[in-house]
């Protein structure tokens, strides 16, 4: 008895009147009286020893190995004597171990409310069955609910993005506390009189760091004016990316004149005409259903087109065609197809950089993966052995395919070479732009250098760029206002509007190439968000959301 109390959820506030294990149902079951000599009643706070009655309570506790455990708890009933007192008669009360009216422990409490967190309904319910704590998915919701948010700390470093409940429909707006690291807040929109009101309603906030969004700009501006606003620089790369891209897209016709540019070979003892790998099947596969859900995408386009010739208004064409309205009035602002966006790094790897060290090698004869893997991390490669792995797998299929077997003599196969490097897009032009110079090779180089003599307005566009992602990265705030001006003095329309929009908040754009504060917490609280919400299978409206999100840091 003296190591069952120990075990209780009070050792010292109960006695073990009996004990009874059940095998079958594997669950024990503890019959428990109190320990407390004085009661108090929980309206007046006076003692009371006049017995009403007694009666038992079932309890849930937490389980024992692989035994659930019930608790058979006799509590007694007072009669409160003070005169003053309404309540005549009040049961016995327990804290910290129960609270009234609840079938459960409170440390059996905590464990679902831990685990609803982490987890959510559904997912919780099933972790808890198997812990021998069963119960519900709903149950586990509102023990969050019910669960004391923490005590808000107006924090003096403040990151602010936005964030979709439901994307191109409904966004909402993450708080976080840049010092400590923590979320805040999460507001149900992202207006910039919420986030004024929410600013006023916590007075001491010094530094705001912001994507530049004008509404929060604005909203910082009513409800924090003393504090200073700092311009995300990710954000800033991203913009100056997007005008780029305007830049290039004018120019696509310059870009495709732009060859493809042959990865630098290694010579070796040629034993027949070189051959190239053949695509990956998997890439294949993807560019021909890609092609596929273009052509798809074409035919729509010219179908939404010709109805609205035809004098149909938007909201018929939605109807005839049956797609969403956002798709219908996407293409009708666009006279011309538009093109989806590819990715800036799609046919990139961390391989790149040394293969063609390992075509030398190969080559050469050494055609075992698992030493060129070690060779290749001696000179500094983090990429995975899987990647390597695939890139010479290919290389031997194609040396086998060019050479059919000989039973009478041994094959001599031929070198392989890479091949030519994708013809440049608007996106994937930018992007090469930005990209820091020790990240280039010789190709890229050439390629830059090969664009530059293309059109005159394509080499101002890349000086420009240049120069602004240089005082950026060199933390150069006296080299912004020069560039500003060159900026707006420039042929380009695109980057003259990009100066126009710096130069209204330029303090805030100042500010994020001297301080050290960016909104990189905040994008890595969206994406726990994202996680938190995908888990809930809809259950996720803002309050459910916002305590797993807060509640779970």
């Amino acid at each position: 008895m003296k190591l069952l109390s120990h075990l209780l959820p009070s050792a010292t506030g109960f006695r073990v009147a009996s004990c009874r294990l059940d095998q079958a149902q594997a669950e024990i079951t503890l019959t428990l009286t109190s320990r407390q000599t004085v009661l108090h009643c929980p309206l007046c706070h006076m003692p009371a020893r006049r017995l009403h009655s007694r009666y038992r309570r079932t309890l849930a506790d937490l389980p024992w190995g692989s035994y659930r455990v019930r608790l058979w708890l006799r509590v007694r009933r007072l009669f409160c004597d003070h005169v003053g007192c309404t309540r005549r008669i009040f049961t016995e009360r327990l804290p910290g171990v129960v609270a009234p009216w609840a079938r459960r422990t409170a440390r059996l409490g905590k464990r679902l409310t831990m685990a609803g967190l982490a987890l959510g309904g559904s997912a919780g319910a099933r972790l808890s069955r198997w812990l021998g704590m069963p119960t519900t998915r709903n149950t586990l919701l509102r023990l969050i609910r019910a669960a004391p948010l923490p005590v808000e700390v107006t924090p003096s470093v403040l990151g602010i993005d936005d964030w979709a409940l439901r994307k191109r429909h409904t966004y909402g707006t993450v708080l976080v506390d840049l010092e400590r690291r923590r979320p805040v807040a999460l507001l149900p929109d992202r207006e910039a009189a919420t986030l004024a009101q929410w600013l006023g309603d916590h007075p001491g906030i010094e530094v705001v760091a912001r994507d530049r969004s004008g509404a929060y700009a604005d909203g910082t501006r009513r409800g924090a004016p003393q504090a200073a606003q700092v311009a995300d620089r990710f954000h800033l790369m991203q913009n100056l990316a997007e005008v780029l891209e305007t830049v290039f897209t004018a120019h696509a016709s310059s870009l495709r004149a732009v060859e493809p540019v042959a990865r630098p070979q290694a010579e070796a003892p040629a034993a027949g005409e070189a051959v190239q790998p053949d695509r990956p099947q998997q890439e294949a596969k993807a560019h021909a259903k890609a092609t596929e859900r273009r052509e798809r995408r074409l035919a729509r386009h010219q179908q939404v087109w010709e109805l609205h010739r035809e004098g149909f208004p938007g909201h018929t064409i939605v109807r005839q065609l049956g797609i969403s309205r956002s798709t219908v009035f996407r293409y009708l602002r666009s006279v011309a197809f538009p093109e989806r966006k590819q990715r800036h790094d799609l046919g990139h790897s961390l391989l790149d950089r040394w293969k063609p060290f390992v075509v030398a090698q190969w080559n050469a004869g050494h055609r075992d993966s698992r030493r060129l893997f070690r060779d290749l991390q001696q000179q500094g490669y983090r990429g995975s052995y899987p990647t390597l792995a695939r890139y010479t797998q290919r290389r031997r299929q194609a040396q086998e395919a060019a050479v059919p077997p000989q039973p009478a003599r041994p094959r001599m196969l031929p070198p392989v070479i890479e091949p030519p490097r994708r013809q440049l897009t608007p996106r994937t032009t930018a992007w090469l732009v930005l990209r820091r110079a020790e990240q280039r090779d010789a190709a890229d180089s050439e390629r830059l250098a090969r664009l530059r003599a293309q059109h005159a307005e394509l080499a101002e566009a890349v000086d420009l760029a240049e120069a602004c992602t240089a005082l950026i990265r060199a933390r150069q705030p006296d080299r912004l206002d020069p560039w500003l001006r060159q900026a707006q003095d420039s042929t380009l329309p695109a980057f003259r509007g990009f100066a126009k929009r710096l130069r209204i908040d330029e303090e805030a754009v100042r500010a994020a190439v001297t301080s050290p504060w960016s909104t990189g917490q905040v994008e890595g609280q969206i994406n726990r968000l994202k996680m938190i919400k995908s888990q809930m299978y809809g259950r996720a409206n803002l309050d459910l959301l916002g305590r797993r999100f807060l509640l779970a840091a």
